[in-house]
């Protein structure tokens, strides 16, 4: 194998931001439940952050696999994997969040 021949690598990472975006919304109901359950305005917050990031993710996927489709370079621009740290450690946040809300 060369090491010009990328295989699938590309078409996985594309299929990992839809992974991606999936596991997010599920968090997001999640947060959206604790956060109505336990009426806090915070949590409904990072709970529509996260539903808005997981359509975000969701939408990345769907334009690398269109640009690979169309043979284009899919390359990641840096804004979108500083955005994903973001969203990543708001998940976090929102998830600890949610555990302290609920509890009595």
């Amino acid at each position: 194998m060369s090491a010009c021949d990328p295989g699938l690598q590309r078409e996985r990472t594309a299929m990992a931001w839809t992974r991606t975006g999936l596991a997010l919304l599920v968090n997001a109901l999640v947060v959206l439940r604790a956060g109505a359950n336990a009426g806090q305005s915070l949590i409904l917050l990072l709970g529509f952050l996260l539903l808005a990031s997981s359509g975000a993710a969701v939408a990345c996927g769907a334009w690398r696999a269109r640009r690979l489709a169309n043979g284009a370079d899919p390359t990641t621009p840096w804004l979108l994997v500083l955005a994903t740290v973001g969203v990543t450690w708001m998940t976090s946040l929102a998830a600890c969040l949610s555990i302290f809300a609920t509890v009595d």
